[in-house]
């Protein structure tokens, strides 16, 4: 389980105050970098939970959609404004950051993701491509600082964030449209 090692390492270097910190500094880095990079921990660690508590993965989350629908969840509600404020404000906040990206983002993602059908998969990045380019829009053209804790300029950039992820999203679905994924298996 030398993966899960990784991971928890990673989980414990994005915890030092000093490292959380430098990426809670800057919105876009907190948003784009210092979550994702949470989940990607709990992404390397699911093999130890799934190896771990099998009967739990295969009862709970047989086909994949309530582990996908975890992460939709979870996943939506650090894209709001005010928990990215809140985490920065309230300790429990922050915990609740450092608890549920990898283990109720990342650990479900793994374990849900190969269990999804192609429409599935498809769907989860449909719904993705939909919340990143509405929160992108509502980062850039509001006028007012959504974020007590970050300046507008960051706000902003934050927002073509959110966008540029978008449309890495649709030129993913739309090169599906014409390239069969299997014949690269």
């Amino acid at each position: 389980m030398t993966q899960a090692k990784y991971g928890l390492v990673l989980l414990i270097f994005l915890i030092l105050p000093p490292v959380a910190n430098l990426l809670e500094s800057i919105m876009i880095i907190h948003m784009h970098m210092q979550m994702p990079l949470l989940v990607i921990a709990g992404l390397l660690m699911a093999p130890f939970f799934q190896a771990k508590f099998p009967s739990f993965f295969n009862k709970w989350n047989e086909n994949g959609i309530p582990g996908i629908m975890l992460f939709i969840i979870i996943m939506s509600y650090w894209s709001i404004p005010r928990a990215m404020d809140d985490a920065l404000a309230i300790s429990v906040v922050e915990y609740f950051k450092f608890v549920s990206l990898p283990f109720l983002v990342g650990v479900p993602l793994r374990d849900s993701w190969k269990k999804l059908s192609d429409f599935g998969k498809n769907l989860t990045f449909i719904i993705f491509l939909i919340q990143f380019t509405v929160m992108g829009i509502i980062y850039i053209a509001s006028p007012d600082q959504l974020c007590n804790n970050y300046i507008r300029a960051e706000q902003v950039t934050l927002g073509w964030g959110f966008i540029t992820m978008a449309i890495a999203i649709f030129i993913y679905l739309v090169q599906l449209l014409f390239i069969n994924p299997s014949d690269y298996e």
